[in-house]
């Protein structure tokens, strides 16, 4: 039999209030959270969460549908070479949420398990339960209220046909799952513990990986970094703090550097490319890292307030290559201006 189950993380302010979630049916989910933590590690603690919560039946099949393809990596692909580096990445840089992916790693030893990606906020029935409770999460946390954390995983759930859970559909453009299969767990579940915003001290092990408010000196591997001060900010026009960061978007070192492209993509950003591609954050941070291209230079031929929170530009490319028509849409989150849509043509 298999399991299904999404798996999901959310932040207000990312980093900010968090929260977690794992979904199987409404009679099995779990949610969790802190007062302070980022995105990518509620999507990690979800995961690790249902690992532990079903490591009491290690011969079922796990199927995790996610739609964060940071994790999806981290797990499947970039985990191998981060324990023979010492956890390090390839530029010698520790690993981003070590202890996370640490217990994750002996989480899954001997389980059966397969990671599937799933577009986020597009209608998946379980993405999309998993999501609100996450958020939920998140949001008690912020207004310091009881967290709803859900009855857990019951053996009810165990053996019921795939089709009960999972939608039928999966987007077409959804990457092929990645597998791994090891030997019998004899690894226990982990205890798990209550969750409230009003308690000082967080779920065993989770203050020293998160930490008190104001902890991190270091950003996640797609999350933000500080934002912007907001008096620089009040000393220029919008329109003109919005034109300097795409210019700055354009430059192949910043483009390279993804801790910046996490500060300037907006956590939804989309784009739909010259190609006809749809990019994702996490898919376009990660191909500007291996290939953050040319120099561009920008013709603006337009800089709109759409509203207090909102900037269209639309601006001419000139590289190498040749030109391009450009807009992209700018939305003020707290401090920080960030990119939330964008869209290129080339000339003709």
């Amino acid at each position: 039999m298999t399991i299904t189950a999404a798996a999901d993380g959310s932040a207000l302010g990312n980093p900010g209030p968090a929260g977690w979630a794992w979904y199987v049916n409404d009679d099995c989910w779990r949610a969790g959270g802190w007062p302070h933590g980022t995105n990518n590690q509620g999507e990690l603690m979800a995961v690790l969460d249902l690992f532990r919560a079903t490591a009491h039946v290690p011969g079922e099949d796990l199927l995790i549908l996610c739609d964060s393809q940071y994790v999806i990596n981290a797990v499947t692909k970039w985990m191998p070479g981060w324990k023979r580096k010492g956890w390090r990445k390839a530029d010698g840089k520790p690993v981003l949420n070590v202890d996370l992916l640490k217990d994750i790693d002996q989480a899954l030893v001997g389980r059966k398990y397969t990671f599937e990606w799933v577009r986020g906020h597009a209608g998946h029935e379980l993405n999309e339960a998993a999501d609100d409770r996450a958020r939920a999460a998140a949001t008690a946390y912020q207004q310091g209220v009881a967290v709803r954390q859900g009855p857990g995983f019951g053996t009810a759930a165990v053996g019921t046909p795939p089709a009960a859970h999972a939608v039928s559909t999966t987007p077409q453009a959804a990457p092929q799952a990645a597998q791994a299969t090891a030997a019998p767990a004899s690894r226990a579940a982990a205890p798990q513990q209550a969750m409230r915003p009003t308690q000082s001290a967080a779920p065993s092990g989770q203050q020293q990986l998160f930490g008190p408010p104001g902890a991190f000196d270091e950003p996640d591997l797609f999350s933000e970094l500080e934002e912007e001060p907001a008096a620089a900010l009040a000393e220029t026009s919008p329109e003109a703090v919005v034109e300097s960061l795409e210019r700055e978007l354009l430059q192949p070192e910043t483009r390279a550097d993804m801790g910046r492209t996490a500060v300037l993509l907006h956590p939804d950003f989309t784009e739909i490319g010259s190609s006809g591609r749809i990019w994702t954050r996490d898919a376009m941070m990660m191909a500007l890292e291996d290939n953050p291209g040319g120099p561009a230079e920008l013709e603006l031929l337009g800089a709109d307030r759409l509203g207090e929170k909102t900037v269209l530009l639309t601006y001419r490319s000139h590289t190498r290559e040749g030109s391009a028509l450009r807009s992209s849409l700018w939305v003020l989150e707290g401090a920080q201006w960030r990119l939330r849509f964008h869209q290129g043509t080339p000339e003709a």
